[in-house]
C-alpha cells in the first residue's frame, strides 16, 4: 500500500484543525459564552463532515449536523446560565 503525501498532509491538517476547534469550543463552554461555543461547535461538525458524508453518502446532511450542533451548544449553555469569567463565583445573595 502506497501513501499519498497530499492525502497524508491533508489528514494531518484536518485533524489538527479539528482538535484546535475542539479546544476553543471547550474554552468557550467553560467560560459559558453561548454564541461563541455554539459557533465553535458548528465549525467542529463542519470539519468532521466527512464522517457524515461517508455514512449517508449525501453532503446535504452536513448542514443539518452543523445546525444541530449550534443549537445544542447554545441551549446547553443557556440552561447552565449566562456568561461569566472562569474562576468567577456567582453571588448566592439576591
Amino acid at each position: 500500500m502506497t501513501i499519498n503525501p497530499g492525502i497524508a498532509i491533508g489528514v494531518m491538517a484536518s485533524t489538527a484543525t479539528t482538535d484546535a476547534v475542539y479546544v476553543l469550543f471547550n474554552a468557550a463552554v467553560a467560560a459559558r459564552r453561548r454564541v461563541l461555543a455554539a459557533t465553535w461547535s458548528s465549525m467542529w461538525y463542519l470539519l468532521a463532515a466527512f464522517a457524515v458524508i461517508s455514512y449517508t453518502g449525501n453532503p446535504v446532511y452536513v448542514i443539518f449536523a452543523a445546525a444541530g450542533s449550534w443549537i445544542g451548544a447554545f441551549c446547553a449553555l443557556t440552561w447552565l446560565g449566562g456568561p461569566h469569567k472562569i474562576g468567577e463565583r456567582q453571588s448566592s445573595a439576591g
